[in-house]
């Protein structure tokens, strides 16, 4: 090779240039610049395997025709600057000789545009299937080929992936019976059979999400909530294998082994309802996926602890103290470290008097608690549930006084019952004369009772307290009775949700508060405030609400319902959402669109409207969810009372 003269420039002639010595040509047809990472998988190629082709170079020439000593690059300036970018990184010199290959016998304009334009590029396929057998032929690694192709290791493992897809579908590929995104849904699995088989079952919709979805069918995608408390890493630990999709936001990806995770999930609910039972000292433990509705057991609350008038005293001196320094440091952004210090020592002494609310001894020596998995995948713990083998005896006092329907026991002596009717003042009163006092008396009650509508109101909230928390105590006169519809059937998990939740916390808050002895319930009533009655009664009310549709011949209940979720300002929006578990997945393409229209407008949903179903549910659900999009069912009924116009879904 020369270095170049005027007497050996020839047209083919190769010929060493320094590389600071070489230039863009202005004559090269390729006017858009090279990309960053173009430039960069050229020099990681270059590095690794020096130049696979010599540059076309023309000399450089000044007004007067004389050499410059410069060489302007015809073809190959993707080349020069990926050397370019190794001297800046110091991997060769600026000097480094390049091998070039001269030509000054063709247009430089017309070669470059020949070069760029004639050649045909690889098919993707054979790029996976070359990358596949560097990897298992000379065992490089995904980062050992991404550094010698300049690109990067996860484009490499994608690569890999679909090298590694059934040669049916490659082909298929080729043929251009497949897409490239078609192709990418298929990688989700490694399973060659299962692929072919879905392929089979293929019909109109062939679209990525689809193959996807119906890939991963039988397994748990990692947000559900038993993949999150069991958690991946011990999920693997214990055998399991993980699906991951390397072409899109998997979010985690997809459990494989749905049975070891299901064994996972309940063997460790059954380690805590242990770990509780024992620390606890409950009588049992059990655990559940799910709450166990159904399960026919009477239940029991925390109680009030009853405090000497000492620490009664100290407990109010030292909570008044508290909000009285959280009062008067409010406005300030940080306590004042003396005050924050009291603070502490305030809540240790509190902390000292132990819980304000406790179970009985005996109630935990008898009852149980069950331990569940929640909607957020974290553990629901819910204690106090008595079997009914092991519910308390009756009181004493009341065993020989009152009957299994609560209704008092006219048993007189054996002696009075032989004795004549004439037997004088001892003698006990005809059971048919009883009664006939009794309904004097009764009516005479009712009467009096609506003249009295406020003790009227304290009795029926009596009656709905007794019916709400001590069912069947048959403790009080009035024929009132209350039945709350279990919801679990028409709604799994409903228990677990966020209305269902504030229900029963408000639930347990006044279970805590209420008296052990239905006995004592009523002087519990007379001794609550106008505020917590009403509060009380409107709790043991609502539990009786019942608006849910599915049959025939509740028009006039429904009807009602509407007016009543107005006359509350009823608003779903907080606790329920039109995502595609709950409703998109279960309704018609038009009605998805119809929700979008309603939620985002017009153009969104003329945009969405032609997506086959599986691509509309997925571009639809973020649009709904922000709008915060509620069904004609769920919304909010007119201020004025009257209820919105909604299909009667049993119709």
């Amino acid at each position: 090779m020369t270095q170049g003269t005027d007497i050996d420039i020839v047209s083919g002639a190769e010929i060493e240039i320094p590389l600071n010595k070489l230039k863009k040509s202005p004559r090269n047809a390729r006017k858009t610049p090279h990309s960053a990472e173009a430039v960069e998988a050229l020099a990681a190629s270059i590095a690794a395997k020096k130049m696979l082709q010599k540059p076309v170079v023309e000399p450089e020439r000044d007004d007067g025709g004389a050499m410059t000593g410069f060489w302007l690059v015809t073809i190959g300036e993707g080349r020069r600057l990926a050397l370019e970018l190794l001297a800046r990184r110091k991997t060769i010199k600026n000097s480094h000789p390049v091998a070039c290959m001269i030509d000054v016998e063709h247009d430089p304009q017309e070669i470059s545009l020949d070069e760029n334009v004639t050649r045909s590029a690889m098919h993707p396929a054979d790029q996976f299937e070359a990358f596949r057998d560097l990897h298992e032929r000379k065992g490089y690694g995904a980062e050992e080929i991404a550094a010698r192709f300049g690109v990067s290791p996860g484009l490499v493992r994608q690569r890999l992936r679909l090298a590694n897809l059934s040669p049916r579908l490659i082909d298929l590929y080729r043929a251009e019976d497949l897409g490239l995104d078609q192709l990418m849904a298929f990688a989700v699995t490694d399973d060659r059979a299962r692929q072919e088989q879905v392929y089979e079952q293929l019909s109109y919709n062939r679209s990525p999400a689809y193959i996807r979805a119906a890939l991963t069918t039988a397994k748990v995608a990692a947000s559900d909530r038993r993949a999150q408390f069991v958690g991946a890493e011990a999920y693997v630990e214990a055998g399991g294998t993980l699906t991951r999709d390397l072409f899109t936001d998997d979010r985690g990806g997809w459990l494989d082994d749905v049975a070891l995770l299901d064994a996972l999930v309940m063997q460790k609910l059954a380690a805590l309802a242990e770990e509780l039972r024992a620390d606890e000292g409950w009588k049992w433990g059990e655990a559940h996926l799910d709450y166990p509705t159904g399960h026919g057991f009477a239940r029991v609350y925390p109680h009030q602890v009853e405090r000497s008038a000492e620490d009664a005293a100290q407990i109010e001196a030292l909570s008044a103290e508290y909000d009285g320094l959280v009062e008067r440091f409010a406005d300030l952004d940080e306590l004042p470290p003396d005050a924050e210090a009291r603070l502490k020592e305030i809540d240790t002494a509190l902390e000292a008097f132990g819980e304000p609310y406790a179970y009985d001894v005996d109630e935990i020596a008898r009852g149980g608690l069950f331990v569940m998995l929640g909607h957020d995948g974290q553990a629901r713990i819910e204690r106090g549930f008595i079997r009914p083998a092991d519910a308390a005896p009756p009181p004493e006092s009341e065993e020989d006084a009152l009957g299994d329907d609560g209704e008092t026991i006219y048993d007189p002596p054996s002696d009075e019952l032989d004795q004549d009717e004439d037997d004088g003042e001892g003698a006990p009163l005809p059971d048919r004369l009883i009664a006939e006092l009794t309904a004097y008396r009764t009516a005479s009650l009712r009467d009096a009772l609506a003249e009295h509508p406020d003790v009227a109101q304290i009795a029926l909230l009596h009656a709905l307290v007794l019916a709400t928390f001590f069912p069947g105590s048959g403790a009080t006169c009035l024929d009132v009775r209350l039945t709350s519809r279990g919801l679990e059937a028409e709604a799994p998990q409903i228990d677990d949700g966020p209305a269902a939740r504030r229900i029963a916390a408000r639930h347990e808050t006044w279970a805590r508060q209420m008296p052990q002895d239905a006995a004592l319930v009523w002087a519990f009533v007379l001794d609550l405030d106008s505020d917590s009655r009403a509060s009380l009664l409107a709790h043991c009310v609502a539990l009786t609400a019942d608006a849910v549709r599915g049959w025939r011949g509740r028009a006039l209940a429904l009807r009602h319902a509407d007016a009543l979720a107005a006359s509350v300002g009823l608003s779903m929006t907080g606790d329920w959402r039109a995502d595609a578990r709950r409703y998109l997945g279960r309704v018609t393409k038009a009605q998805i669109v119809q929700a979008v229209r309603e939620a985002a407008g017009s153009e969104a949903a003329e945009r969405l409207a032609g997506l086959r179903k599986p691509e509309l549910i997925e571009a639809a659900e973020p649009l709904v969810l922000e709008a915060g999009w509620l069904p004609i069912l769920l919304r909010a009924c007119e201020a004025s009372g009257e209820p919105q116009t909604a299909p009667d879904l049993a119709a």
